[in-house]
């Protein structure tokens, strides 16, 4: 005979079981409830051959049923049978809910939520003090449900709901109390509702809870975090002096025997910390907290796969932090458990999302990390199964890749890294693609001249169909991985970057929808007319569609960004020849619609000193005596109003600026002396280096010279660097 499948078995037993629900004997539903119980419990593929069958609604039925006949139950013994069936139905219900989205959306959609909350919690049902098993019961199906991000939205506005959550809390049932403290972990979003629950004394009655068992310190922990989370004023009302001994209490349960006590009392401190800086300064809690939150990954379990979440959120962006971490040897535990392998993915993410913090703001971390080889395992963890995986490599791989010195060794730019990096743009996950993004916007700024190894592996195409796409996230990225592709880059490599982007595309990009976009659009053109007469040729290309989109762009824009690149491009086009002067003075004189002044007149009253430096250095390049031209146009700047604004801001209070108007009007007054001069006062523009506060540390500083001393500038987030080259470039690390 042929043997029966298994799937057939499971079938034909689930069928008998289905069948025995809906028998008009309650004895026989009873049976049946609890063999389904213990089919589904922990067994995911029993539980999906169930819902296929039909299950959850049945049994949310034979439940709705048993609520309905509490009251007319006639003797003792029909009062035991209708409890265990409710008792059962909200057991099977749960473990169809626990874990498994799935079981989740066919709970709800039963409105099974609805039925065990009513049949086993609603103080009014008659079961409730005589019955405790019920209501517990109940208490630990909703606990599943709202594990899930699945479940309802708990209305904390309606004052019923609040009385009922209330009635949870206070209940001496550690499941129905820690079943009120997952609602407020599920459903607590907003600051309103942080603030209610605050009023309400929820906060109170959590850290009473904090001395009770584990499930309700577990609960409590995780609920006040809810409630405090990115709130600084519920924060400082609760570190107030008369609940400074609760917060004592949450520290010393840092040291709690129970690994994920500990690890939730941590993420309840980080909270904290978070919302309000200037509480937990304490040096000794601090690395209390870094040491227990490196311990706690070596829990095997989920514990260990969540602490190094936990460490992120409590060293991101934070220097001090950074640097604790680095003195108790941070990146070489982290990079210790990177080296067991066949780590499940949630914790190979999160020790990679670590690193990642560790390295943004720490060129010693980076060093590190380069001397200890992660990067080795960072470039594996590209391929990962993964997508989270994958994309948490990439941000690895952005912060190791901050470092200037390394940067200008090159040390990124080889084919080991760039190969996956690449692939990784054609990735089905966008949130891959755009951590990809991320990371090559780094390694591209490369002083040396291997950016030919970026373009030989396709790199530029890729970039270019990315700048295209429909996703106006993956548009900004693309351009700026672009636009630092082509920080310092030879004429050579303009020339391919630029054939391959085309003058229509960049014009559009310049007009695109969404203003940052628009802005890195400027900046990628602001890069590649550097000044260089080849190089100023590329936006007269196609009648000079980009520099009218520049110019329409500067006449309609309302975002100071914009304004500020927009200007700085016209700035570069205007150290070219004759013509190239000319084409700017158009651009600039020209008036909006409706507007009864030129753009430049508004740039220069600004009350962003950028803007007002970046259209000083304009007008400099504009009227630069050893220009044939230069009389002439400084006649139209000085009809135009222009000249006077620029002689008003003698005294601005932005010293950059101020320096830059003693120049044009020195440039101005050699006219006056002699329009024959052969003495040309050199002029200075930009070289601005984008956002790298983070690839250098804040002592390093660049080389620069001026015409009138050298100097030298920190590199801070829109840096600028004087060169005697005539022009404006900039880069931007992430």
């Amino acid at each position: 005979m042929p043997t029966t499948t298994a799937s057939a078995v499971c079938t034909t037993v689930g069928n008998n079981i289905l069948l025995r629900l809906t028998s008009g004997e309650r004895d026989v539903k009873l049976k049946a409830l609890r063999e389904l119980k213990n089919q589904i419990i922990g067994n995911r593929t029993k539980k999906l051959s169930f819902l296929k069958l039909g299950a959850v609604p049945a049994v949310a039925g034979i439940l709705s049923d048993a609520v309905s006949a509490v009251d007319v139950a006639d003797n003792d013994e029909n009062d035991r049978i209708v409890k265990d069936i409710i008792v059962q139905s909200a057991a099977v219900l749960g473990s169809f809910a626990c874990g498994f989205e799935a079981g989740v959306r066919a709970v709800l959609d039963a409105g099974a939520d609805i039925l065990i909350q009513r049949g086993c919690l609603v103080e009014e049902m008659p079961l409730l003090k005589s019955y405790m098993e019920v209501v517990d019961a109940g208490a630990r199906s909703l606990k599943m449900i709202y594990q899930s991000k699945m479940a309802p939205k708990y209305d904390f506005l309606q004052e019923e709901n609040m009385e009922f959550l209330l009635s949870l809390l206070n209940n001496e049932s550690e499941n129905v109390s820690g079943l009120g403290a997952s609602i407020i972990s599920h459903s607590c979003k907003t600051s309103l509702e942080q603030k209610l629950l605050f009023d309400a004394g929820v906060l109170k009655r959590l850290t009473s809870l904090l001395g009770g068992s584990l499930i309700q310190r577990d609960a409590s922990l995780e609920s006040i975090a809810t409630i405090f989370k990115n709130n600084p004023e519920v924060v400082s009302q609760f570190v107030g002096p008369d609940t400074g001994r609760t917060l004592s209490c949450i520290i010393e349960i840092v040291k709690d025997r129970f690994a994920r006590t500990r690890l939730l009392a941590s993420l309840c401190l980080i909270v904290i910390r978070n919302a309000s800086p200037c509480y937990l300064q304490d040096v000794g809690i601090k690395t209390k907290l870094i040491n227990n939150l490196l311990e706690l990954l070596d829990d095997p379990g989920r514990v260990g796969d969540e602490a190094s979440f936990a460490f992120s959120s409590l060293i991101a962006e934070k220097e001090d932090m950074q640097k604790l971490a680095f003195e108790v040897n941070g990146v070489d535990k982290l990079y210790n458990h990177l080296q067991k392998g066949s780590l499940h993915p949630r914790r190979f993410e999160g020790i990679l999302l670590a690193l990642a913090d560790m390295c943004s703001k720490l060129e010693c971390c980076r060093s590190r990390c380069l001397s200890l080889q992660v990067l080795k395992l960072v470039v594996d963890a590209l391929a990962h199964d993964s997508s989270d995986v994958r994309s948490a490599a990439c941000m690895c791989l952005r912060s190791v890749s901050r470092s200037i010195k390394n940067l200008s060794a090159g040390s990124f730019m080889n084919e080991t890294i760039v190969i996956p990096l690449v692939r990784l743009l054609d990735d089905t996950s966008t949130a891959v693609q755009v951590a990809a993004l991320g990371a090559i916007s780094n390694i591209v700024v490369d002083f040396t001249t291997r950016r030919s190894t970026f373009i030989r592996l396709g790199g530029v195409k890729l970039l270019v169909q990315l700048s295209k796409s429909m996703d106006s996230t993956i548009r900004l990225n693309a351009l700026r991985a672009l636009r630092n592709l082509i920080f310092l880059a030879e004429d050579k490599c303009k020339e391919e970057i630029f054939m391959e982007l085309t003058a229509s595309l960049l014009a559009s990009l310049i007009c695109d929808p969404e203003p940052s976009v628009q802005e890195q659009a400027l900046a990628l053109v602001r890069n590649l007319v550097d000044g260089r007469i080849n190089s100023v040729e590329y936006i007269f290309a196609e009648d000079g569609i980009i520099l009218d989109a520049v110019g329409r762009q500067l006449r309609i824009a309302s975002k100071a960004e914009i304004e500020i690149q927009g200007m700085y491009v016209l700035g570069n086009v205007a150290t070219g020849k004759e013509s190239h002067k000319e084409a700017v003075m158009d651009q600039l004189l020209l008036r909006a619609e409706n507007k009864a002044q030129s753009c430049i007149i508004k740039f220069l009253q600004s009350n962003d000193s950028r803007l007002r430096t970046a259209a000083v250095w304009a007008v400099l390049n504009l009227t630069c005596s050893s220009s044939p031209g230069s009389s002439g146009r400084l006649v139209k700047l000085h009809d135009a109003g222009i000249v006077s604004h620029v002689k008003n801001m003698v005294n601005d209070p932005c010293l950059d600026v101020k320096l830059r108007v003693k120049t044009a009007l020195e440039q101005f007054n050699s006219f006056d002396d002699s329009l024959a001069s052969t003495s040309c006062l050199q002029f200075l523009t930009v070289r601005a280096v984008g956002e790298l506060s983070h690839v250098v540390d804040p002592s390093s500083k660049i080389p620069c010279d001026s015409i009138s001393n050298s100097c030298y500038v920190y590199v801070t987030d829109f840096c600028v660097i004087y060169s005697h080259v005539a022009n404006s470039i900039n880069s931007q690390c992430l």
